[in-house]
């Protein structure tokens, strides 16, 4: 008789339920798994088959037939092999099928048989609810990822005779995990403090306003002026996560097996530097069985990409449409997958190859020529999508020796951050997006009202600096988070002057 035990699997960031169905005949002793397995899956045969028996029970000297249905859904990964051995133990008459009804099974035997954590929990406990499951087991490692799911029964186990033993003799015990807790838990130990950066105001200005409204930021400079000591600051005015941000960002990083074990929960928004060697899959993602790449894993936090010239432009312009719609879509001949891509980019980069164009102190050794062909990598297009272009010169004597420091600590610029973006979650709490960098252009008409002095002023810069529809809309973006940073309610004349120049900054300044 066929038996069916429930488990899932996940592509992209969606579950999938999966029904194994374990059939024992009389026959030739032989284990084959059916229905789409990649080779880690096919590979559970030899690792449920030792675990079975060493975990003291007997294994069937007959012929084995697992299918993973539906057939024509691809299975991957290790999370199939308790499951299996279930189905095995119940048509061993270990188990009552009846017993199993309402649970599903995740987790990797070991040969010894003890459970081992695998990637991937959160999203899979979370369609396993939304199927109706009501109760889920799952190894220790991934218990507490798994109960930050409210509404389902999570119980880890440490080895296959444990799970046993919960329908026989002695039920594990439910973990239960209160997920505000960690989010309360704020860190305000960083490793870089604003503190520490002499001078520069405009810069830190500039920085204030992008991790404020969610916006892009591209600093350009002389070298040694402070960019990348800059942008390590830039993760300390950072403000908490929200709920939803955590749960998407933990799907994320569990799915790719990079979830701490002794935090379940992602708490802080991410920071990544991706140094310019890397290849265009490795930004987007991909791979035969595409994986989240940098800008999936900076998905509300940061992608930050230092010397952003010496990238290849195939590169950088593959950041072009995950920049607009705040996602990326991988395709394959077989199937697409969607992750969610909203990052701020960071980029710092020197007006030319020898770093020292427009410098005050240094002469620039650069040729024309030279220089065209260094800012060749920066699309027109690319530029357009980066909100805030601003110019870090290189550090007076004065504020080298740091004579008159009167820098402001990271905490005290992020208390003004976290109160423009409740003004924003409020504000926006019907549109579902959080930030003023997620405005459509029918939101954009909506919330980013300006009077008609403004419109005047606005005019003049559309003219003189030929500003396109989207550099547009980003300006009045601006506008709306440096408004929202003065606790005004409308867009002021002065906001729009502040975020015009911020824009005025192109490729084109720099050739000249």
């Amino acid at each position: 008789m066929v038996n069916k035990v429930t488990t899932a699997t996940v592509i992209g960031l969606d579950a999938y339920e999966v029904c194994v169905e374990t059939d024992v005949q009389n026959g030739l002793p032989s284990f084959s798994v059916v229905g789409l397995p990649d080779m880690a899956v096919n590979e559970a045969r030899d690792r449920v088959r030792s675990a079975i028996k060493n975990s003291g029970f007997s294994f069937p000297s007959r012929k084995i037939v697992i299918n993973l249905a539906p057939a024509d859904l691809k299975k991957a990964g290790t999370s199939f092999d308790l499951p299996i051995a279930m189905g095995i133990l119940v048509e061993e008459g270990v188990l009552e099928i009846d017993k199993l009804e309402g649970y599903a099974f995740l987790g990797e035997l070991s040969l010894n048989g003890d459970l081992r954590g695998v990637r991937g929990v959160l999203p899979l406990v979370l369609g396993l609810k939304e199927i109706g499951i009501k109760n889920v087991i799952v190894p220790s490692d991934n218990a507490k990822e798994a109960a930050l799911i409210d509404e389902i029964n999570v119980y880890g186990a440490e080895c296959l005779g444990d799970v046993v033993n919960h329908f026989i003799e002695t039920p594990l015990k439910q973990l239960k995990i209160d997920v505000n807790a960690y989010l309360s838990e704020i860190d305000e130990n960083f490793e870089y403090d604003f503190k520490d950066v002499k001078g520069q105001q405009k810069a830190k200005r500039a920085m204030e306003i992008a991790a404020a409204g969610g916006h892009n930021l591209l600093m350009v400079g002389s070298p040694g002026s402070g960019k990348t000591l800059m942008a390590k600051c830039f993760a300390s005015i950072l403000p908490p996560l929200e709920l939803s941000e955590a749960l998407e960002l933990t799907k994320i990083y569990s799915i790719s097996g990079l979830l701490p074990k002794d935090r379940p929960l992602m708490t802080k928004r991410p920071f990544r530097a991706v140094h310019h060697t890397a290849s265009a899959n490795g930004i987007i993602g991909g791979g035969s069985t595409p994986m989240p790449g940098e800008i999936t894993l900076a998905h509300r936090g940061v992608l930050f990409l230092d010397e952003m010239v010496e990238f290849p432009r195939n590169v950088l312009e593959v950041l072009r449409q995950p920049l607009e719609d705040g996602e990326i879509v991988i395709s394959r001949a077989k199937h697409s997958i969607k992750y969610p891509a909203k990052f701020m980019l960071l980029g710092a980069m020197n007006p030319c190859p020898c770093g020292f164009k427009g410098d005050r102190e240094k002469q620039c050794t650069c040729s024309d020529f030279m220089i065209n062909r260094y800012l060749a990598k920066l699309s027109g297009p690319l530029l357009d999508r980066i909100d805030l272009q601003i110019d870090v010169p290189r550090l007076t004597a004065k504020e080298l020796l740091n004579v008159d420091s009167n820098s402001e600590k990271s905490s005290d610029i992020r208390k003004r951050v976290i109160n423009a973006r409740k003004i924003q979650a409020e504000r926006y709490k019907n549109e579902n997006i959080l930030t003023n960098s997620e405005l459509n252009a029918e939101l954009v008409k909506k919330y980013c009202i300006i009077d008609e002095a403004s419109k005047e002023i606005f005019k003049l810069a559309i003219v003189k600096y030929q500003l396109s529809g989207r550099r547009y809309d980003r300006i009045l973006k601006l506008a709306r988070t440096i408004a929202d940073l003065d606790n005004s309610e409308n867009i002021q004349q002065n906001h729009l002057m502040q975020a015009l120049q911020y824009r005025v900054f192109d490729k084109s300044s720099l050739e000249n």
